[in-house]
């Protein structure tokens, strides 16, 4: 595996943020709350928590597929029911953090028979109700394509709707084994025509070629995607996807300018961008 570059150094920020952001999950009701930040081991937690922001995770912390670039553990038994107190707890912690913009997503639960769809919609509804002045943006599954599920999401009226194609389409069969490239296309495709705004995004360094990303930049724009996340992959451990290479600032800026020429109006593309990354600053005014 290559050595990760300079650019990925950085100082600390102060821990204050992270025990206020720990706070809030763990008190709500005496519910303990999950964060996609713990979870995947994102490498942006501690500055996102020194700025009181989190991107929470519901439907539990165990994921039923196991996609060969992530941290969040596969489930090897039977899971849980979704919790009915997450959702107000959830509202709970995003109000008692000050939140503007509140992002939520979910391990994959396809033992459910629709996917944790209305599980989504009881967060929103809570999120509307106790932060009425928040925007909401979802980061979501695909539902093993089943637009029902997807519709019921939307009937609840996300600011954004995410899902992410995560790369392209030759590296989906040994990134994500258990997911589809069209399927996700699909997802995303339906999503815009019934009026959401939508947003995906991509991890670079699989081992994707440049004419590939370019390919999957104009599928998921004549999909009707509109916000863009662009990102480096780095592998969560040594068992999982190997990085093939890592592309340097410039090559971020690149496929930036390349990704605002195909007409997507909003792109956030470096090297640890992350689909929730700054993710308030592009949400709707």
């Amino acid at each position: 595996m290559p050595r990760l570059p300079s650019w990925f150094r950085r100082p600390l920020p102060p821990a204050t943020g992270a025990a206020e952001v720990r706070r809030a999950l763990s008190a709500c009701r005496g519910h303990r709350l999950h964060t996609v930040c713990e979870g995947a081991k994102c490498p942006n937690r501690a500055e996102c928590w020194h700025d009181r922001a989190a991107a929470f995770l519901i439907l539990g912390d165990h994921c039923t597929r196991d996609c060969r670039f992530c941290a969040i553990p596969h489930a090897t038994a039977l899971l849980p029911p979704p919790d009915p107190a997450e959702p107000a707890a959830l509202a709970d912690a995003a109000a008692a953090l000050g939140l503007r913009h509140v992002v939520v997503t979910s391990v994959t639960r396809d033992d459910l028979p629709d996917g944790g769809a209305a599980h989504f919609a009881a967060t929103l509804r809570a999120l509307h109700e106790r932060l009425p002045s928040a925007t909401t943006e979802v980061l979501i599954p695909d539902f093993r394509g089943d637009l029902g599920a997807l519709q019921t999401v939307l009937d609840a009226r996300p600011d954004i709707l995410n899902h992410n194609l995560e790369t392209t389409a030759r590296l989906h069969p040994s990134v994500r084994p258990q997911a589809s490239y069209t399927r996700s296309l699909a997802v995303l495709r339906a999503a815009a025509a019934r009026g959401a705004r939508t947003k995906s995004g991509l991890m670079l360094g699989l081992g994707e070629t440049d004419d590939e990303i370019l390919a999957t930049l104009r599928d998921l724009r004549s999909a009707g995607v509109t916000h863009l996340t662009l990102g480096q992959y780095l592998a969560p451990t040594p068992s999982h996807h190997p990085v093939a290479r890592y592309l340097p600032p410039a090559d971020f800026d690149r496929w930036r300018d390349t990704a605002h020429a195909l007409g997507f109006p909003t792109v956030v593309s470096s090297p640890l961008a992350r689909s929730s990354y700054h993710a308030s600053a592009d949400s709707p005014a």
